[in-house]
């Protein structure tokens, strides 16, 4: 994927250059790009004339910004204790398995990112399957395929 420096500038425009809009200016790059590129970001260091060693530590230091491509859709996985005693770990290798991926990784087409979360809040459903923000309960690896074949 190439690097749009016009996008970024428009962002960069609409943050009136602000250094102290930093978080902003990431979130909106992320948002558009769908992660942050290095290109974008040493772009970003020369017109904000800030260190690109800062600009990282702030993109490392919160989880929601991603350095890589991440995938159209978000999978994640429940790896939390009622999830995990109900079969969680048994759902994540076969999903690893059928989209030829390791948690925390994204699929080769940029089609998924699989994650894996400690808790969903919804114990009673486990073991429990997000994809962009629909849950899925009671998950079963009967259902998997079906289930995936909507998003693909």
């Amino acid at each position: 994927m190439l690097t749009d420096l016009g996008t970024v500038n428009e962002i960069l425009e609409k943050h009136g250059y602000q250094r102290a809009s930093l978080i902003g200016i990431l979130q909106d790059i992320q948002s558009r790009m769908n992660y942050l590129p290095r290109k974008a970001l040493l772009h970003l260091s020369r017109c904000l004339d800030i260190p690109l060693a800062e600009i990282y530590e702030v993109a490392t230091f919160y989880k929601a910004f991603h350095l890589e491509p991440k995938g159209r859709h978000t999978i994640q996985v429940c790896l939390g204790t009622a999830c995990h005693v109900r079969g969680s770990r048994r759902i994540l290798s076969y999903l690893e398995s059928l989209l030829e991926v390791k948690a925390g990784g994204t699929t080769k087409d940029l089609s998924f990112s699989l994650e894996t979360v400690n808790c969903l809040g919804a114990c009673a459903l486990g073991p429990l399957l997000v994809i962009d923000r629909k849950y899925y309960g009671k998950m079963s690896t009967n259902r998997m395929e079906e289930i995936l074949k909507k998003y693909r």
